[in-house]
């Protein structure tokens, strides 16, 4: 996974795709509640508006996480 995010943005797609392909032959597709739904919208909302994370507080999260 760590190679992964060194590779064209074509090879990363195509690599999600077969981890989704996977997940769904083995756990069946998920199904998206109103929860969920209302949080992709608001997500989709705030993009469109152009509020995205800068790129020290992506840093800062990846950092958290990595540890």
């Amino acid at each position: 996974m760590e190679r992964a995010a060194s590779w064209p943005d074509e090879a990363q797609a195509e690599l999600v795709q077969s981890m989704l392909d996977i997940e769904v032959k083995y756990y069946g597709a998920y199904r998206l509640d109103d929860e969920d739904r209302a949080r992709i919208q608001k997500s989709l909302d705030a993009a469109k508006r152009g509020e995205f994370a800068s790129d020290e507080e992506v840093a800062e999260l990846f950092a958290r996480y990595r540890k």
